[in-house]
């Protein structure tokens, strides 16, 4: 019997049923139609590529620009026994060209593929002899320049239909506006426009934006307020530790997380916040992509995100079981200022740019004509403190001579030690033989990891110190022994983000600068630091202004953000005060000034709206310098 999409959803996932349109894009892709998804956060939209790829014969590329979340996704597949790989910045040529034969000669199902590593000769190359069955496409509003998060090597995905030209496109994003929807589209040179996307009302979701001073204090009090289990977003690692620190002394129990913490210890803080052992989570947002935990019931921002598109993915990891839950934005006048400055950081001039290209080939001592094909750990906090620039002005350079071909610039994110094995087992069996010191070390590296002949697998040095009870710098020593007798290679974790060149250098004056491209780029900034401030200063409701920023004009107010629910409460006050001048003229007569003092609730301009409305509805009137109600006149 032919397995069907339930069937392998049931047997890989564990689940009855789809959710909502999850079945109708799977049908798209299966049919062989180029599709464009939206699903907001925590749609489940890796299934929508995943189930179809295990249907049909061949692999899945899939394309994303987040390390982390790659190395996320592939563990979680190899835990459901599906075979899957990853491939991005940090891994040596040997480790690539390793990757790759599997996935021409083995049994992988899933390719995972930085953008930037996807052009490679190697890469490419490769990708011509393998069976695709689908080009999966994440995070799929990066190809646009309207997007909030454009990605200069997403431009060229179209080109993959050179290698595969009858192989689907499934482009998936949680966010996009109504001009990234058609720009997607044509990027990617779809043959028709096909588009499947859910609302992007999330009616469960009472979205909050607060003005405080004292964001912490409110913090808390919106913690104990509410309860359950919740994420705050903070702009740094540090602030991570700081606010999960206070947290704790308030007696919250809390937790922190950040790309640069290893694979297990993030894995254990996932898992204990998932399971509600942690009941707050601190992270900056690397956190969250791929997790699914279904009673989040709030989300506190401590500092604006960049964008809309930002604020509402993140947002959006609140109440997925449909439940009421509280996406909440603290802010102060301080933190609207630095995001008009970081906007102006965020677009250096061209003499700046220049110079962070020559100083960065100075600071790896690349020689003129050389580095092209050189990948490097690179401390940007380091660099940019050694010739005195500014950091986010350094990063944003760097992004634009990325755009421009010079170099590539992955995001910082921990990548374990990892080991393979140069020899078979016959060698490797002599070598335990004649060198007892290392024996023990050998069998515990056997026993934890398979597939150490064919393939480099992630170690932990530390867990073989525990083990075998030896320093954790005498099994990093004996790596290296092993390494320098041929017998392994052993590559030693790190955490830096990997810069690679890739050209040779030049000299920093005739370096081309797309100068238009930053224009245009700081324009559509512009307009998205505008849409920030527009959903800050609203006076109708947080969803209709979210809605409308993707392209839904026909929201209702919500009933449940600040907004709404201030509107309601002024609404009752008004009908009080209202019922309050009505029995106090009926009694008798009044002048204004001892009507409003006599009103015992509301403010004196609430009290003076519902006089002046029931003045134009003609309920009062004024005779002989006093006011009746109307009754009897």
């Amino acid at each position: 019997m032919n397995p069907t999409s339930l069937s392998i959803l049931k047997q890989y996932w564990g689940y009855d049923q789809f959710r909502p349109l999850q079945e109708e894009i799977i049908h798209e892709v299966l049919m062989g139609q180029d599709t464009l998804a939206l699903m907001p956060t925590g749609g489940g939209k890796s299934i929508c590529f995943q189930v179809p790829a295990m249907l049909q014969e061949g692999i899945c590329i899939v394309i994303s620009p987040l390390i982390a979340l790659m190395k996320d996704q592939v563990e979680r597949l190899r835990k459901q026994d599906i075979q899957a790989v990853a491939i991005y910045s940090g891994m040596t040529k040997r480790e690539v060209d390793i990757t790759l034969d599997n996935c021409i000669f083995g049994n992988i199902k899933f390719l995972y593929l930085s953008p930037e590593r996807l052009y490679s000769d190697i890469v490419w190359e490769r990708l011509r002899h393998m069976k695709v069955n689908l080009f999966a496409i994440d995070e799929a509003h990066c190809i646009s320049e309207w997007g909030y998060d454009f990605r200069p090597p997403y431009l060229q995905l179209h080109r993959l239909r050179e290698l595969h030209p009858k192989i689907p496109f499934l482009a998936l994003t949680a966010t996009a506006t109504e001009r990234v929807i058609v720009d997607i589209q044509e990027k990617l040179l779809f043959p028709k426009p096909n588009v499947l996307t859910k609302s992007f009302q999330r009616e469960n979701l009472g979205y909050m934006v607060l003005p405080e001073e004292d964001k912490m204090g409110r913090m808390l009090r919106v913690i104990q307020k509410i309860g359950g289990s919740g994420i705050v977003y903070v702009r740094n690692r540090r602030e991570t530790q700081e606010v999960s620190r206070y947290l704790m002394n308030q007696g919250i129990s809390a937790d922190f997380y950040h790309a640069g913490l290893d694979m297990p210890t993030r894995a254990e803080k996932q898992q204990r916040w998932a399971s509600n052992a942690t009941r707050v989570i601190v992270a900056t947002n690397a956190f969250g992509m791929g997790i699914d935990k279904a009673d989040v019931r709030f989300v506190i921002h401590l500092d604006i995100p960049d964008s809309l598109e930002a604020y509402y993915q993140e947002a959006g990891r609140a109440g997925r079981d449909g439940k009421k839950a509280f996406p909440v934005l603290l802010y102060n006048q301080e933190d609207r200022d630095r995001l008009w400055t970081n906007l102006e950081s965020s677009f250096p001039t061209v003499d700046f740019i220049q110079q962070v290209y020559h100083q960065l080939a100075n600071y790896f001592q690349i020689a003129y004509g050389a580095g092209v094909g050189t990948v490097l750990s690179f401390d940007v906090v380091d660099f940019a403190k050694k010739y005195n620039l500014g950091v986010l002005p350094t990063l944003s350079a760097l992004k634009f001579l990325e755009r421009d071909g010079w170099l590539s610039l992955s995001e910082a994110v921990f990548i374990p030690s990892r080991l393979k094995f140069e020899v078979d087992y016959q060698e490797l069996y002599k070598f335990q033989v004649q060198s007892a010191k290392f024996d023990p070390l050998i069998k515990r590296i056997l026993r934890s990891y398979g597939g150490a002949f064919d393939l480099f697998v992630p170690i932990n040095e530390y867990e073989f110190a525990k083990a075998l009870l030896v320093p954790y710098q005498e099994i990093v020593r004996m790596m290296q022994t092993m390494q320098q007798m041929e017998l392994i290679t052993y590559m030693p974790k790190t955490d830096a983000p990997q810069l690679q060149f890739l050209r040779p250098r030049i000299d920093r004056k005739n370096l081309h600068v797309d100068t238009a491209f930053i224009r245009e780029r700081r324009r559509i900034k512009e307009e998205q630091t505008k849409a920030i401030y527009h959903y800050l200063d609203t006076e109708n409701c947080r969803s209709i202004a979210l809605l409308t920023y993707f392209g839904e004009h026909t929201a209702k107010p919500c009933g449940v953000c600040d907004l709404c629910l201030v509107r309601a409460h002024q609404g009752k006050i008004s009908s009080q005060i209202r019922e309050q001048m009505k029995n106090l003229l009926l009694e008798k007569p009044l002048p204004l000034k001892e009507l409003i003092d006599q009103i015992s609730m509301g403010s004196e301009k609430a009290k003076l709206e519902v006089f002046r409305k029931l003045l134009d509805e003609e309920q009062i009137v004024l005779k002989e310098d006093v006011y009746f109600w109307s009754v009897g006149f």
